[in-house]
C-alpha cells in the first residue's frame, strides 16, 4: 500500500473480539478500519464508510457471510472482498468466488496473511500474466479425503447419516474423520 493513500478495511465476524483484534493489527499496518458484527451493520457501515475492502466471516450467527458477499459485490462492484472461515471447503470456496469474493482464507489466520492478500489487490480471476503466480502446490490425500468429505456432507445437508450412506462408510467413522482437523496441505 503507498505510504500516501490509506485504504479502507471493514472487518466484519460475529466474533468481537478476533474482529477488534484483526481490525487493530491491520491499522497499525497503516489501513483505516471499520468493524461490524452483521450483515445489517456491515451493510449500513459500507454504504456510509465506502471502504476498499471488506473482510467476511462465512458465519455471521444467525446471518450467511456468502448472502452477505453477494449484497456488498453488488453495492460495491471494486471492493476488494476477502472470505474467512473455520470451515473450509471446496465447495464454500468455489461459491464464495462465483459470489463475488476475490479471495478465500481459512481460519485460523494471521493479521499478516490477511495484510498480505490485501495487498496483492486484484481479484482472482483478473490476472491475465500467470507468470508472477505461486505454483499451485498438489493436496495432500489426507487433505482431499476431508475436502471430499466436506463437499459430499454439504450436499446432504449437513446430515451425516445420508452422507455416511452416500459414502459407504459406517457412521461413526464418518463423525471420528469430521471430529479431527483437516491438514493444511
Amino acid at each position: 500500500m503507498p505510504a500516501d493513500a490509506q485504504r479502507g478495511v471493514l472487518v466484519i465476524d460475529d466474533d468481537e473480539r478476533f474482529a477488534v483484534t484483526l481490525a487493530m493489527a491491520l491499522s497499525r499496518r497503516g489501513y483505516v478500519t471499520h468493524v461490524a458484527h452483521d450483515a445489517a451493520g456491515a451493510l449500513a457501515t459500507a454504504r456510509t464508510k465506502e471502504p476498499d475492502a471488506a473482510i467476511v466471516d462465512l458465519k455471521l450467527g444467525a446471518d450467511d457471510g456468502l448472502v452477505l458477499t453477494e449484497a456488498l459485490r453488488r453495492a460495491h462492484p471494486k471492493m476488494r472482498i476477502i472470505v474467512l472461515t473455520g470451515y473450509a471447503s471446496i465447495a464454500t470456496a468455489v461459491r464464495a468466488i462465483k459470489l463475488g469474493a476475490d479471495d478465500y482464507l481459512a481460519k485460523p489466520v494471521t493479521a499478516s496473511a490477511v495484510a498480505a492478500v490485501l495487498e496483492r489487490g486484484a481479484r482472482i480471476e483478473a490476472p491475465d500474466d500467470d507468470s508472477s503466480a505461486a505454483p499451485l502446490e498438489p493436496m495432500s490425500p489426507r487433505r482431499l479425503e476431508w475436502e471430499h468429505l466436506q463437499r459430499v456432507l454439504a450436499e446432504n445437508d449437513g446430515n451425516i447419516s445420508e452422507t455416511a450412506r452416500a459414502l459407504r462408510m459406517h457412521r461413526r467413522t464418518l463423525q471420528r474423520k469430521l471430529a479431527k482437523r483437516p491438514s493444511r496441505s
